[in-house]
């Protein structure tokens, strides 16, 4: 696991219970989090393989069903485009869960958020109206 991944997966791991949003075929850090015991459910639009410990389900979040996201701490996307920002924040809002995620390479976010720098250059976003923040 890269270090950016590791700080990832460490920050993360604060949480309880977890959604990843498009896991695609990138399962390394839901499965990291599921090693540390901590609960993840990945979604797809489409049926993907995750790791032992994770719970698929596929899910459009363009379209939520809020039962995935229902009881969650946080809701993580991982190199998430622009026009999904939005709608994963309003899942996540939905459910009062953290909104956590990286983009890709250069994009930058669509929706209001903070900024920490992750190793290797990678940069965690976050955005929220109350609840859970992002842990240190």
């Amino acid at each position: 696991m890269t270090d950016a991944r590791d700080a990832l997966v460490e920050r993360l791991s604060a949480f309880d219970r977890l959604v990843e949003v498009g896991i695609g075929r990138r399962p390394a850090v839901a499965a990291a989090l599921a090693d540390r015991g901590t609960g993840v459910t990945a979604t797809d639009v489409v049926e993907r393989s995750t790791p032992d410990g994770v719970r698929f389900v596929r899910d459009d979040v363009t379209d939520p069903d809020p039962s995935v996201y229902a009881s969650v701490d946080a809701v993580y996307a991982l190199s998430l485009p622009p026009e999904l920002h939005r709608p994963t924040w309003e899942a996540a809002r939905a459910a009062d869960a953290a909104f956590l995620f990286t983009t890709l390479g250069g994009d930058g976010p669509a929706i209001p958020v903070e900024r920490a720098s992750l190793p290797d250059g990678e940069t965690l976003y976050w955005a929220r109206e109350e609840g859970p923040g992002v842990p240190e």
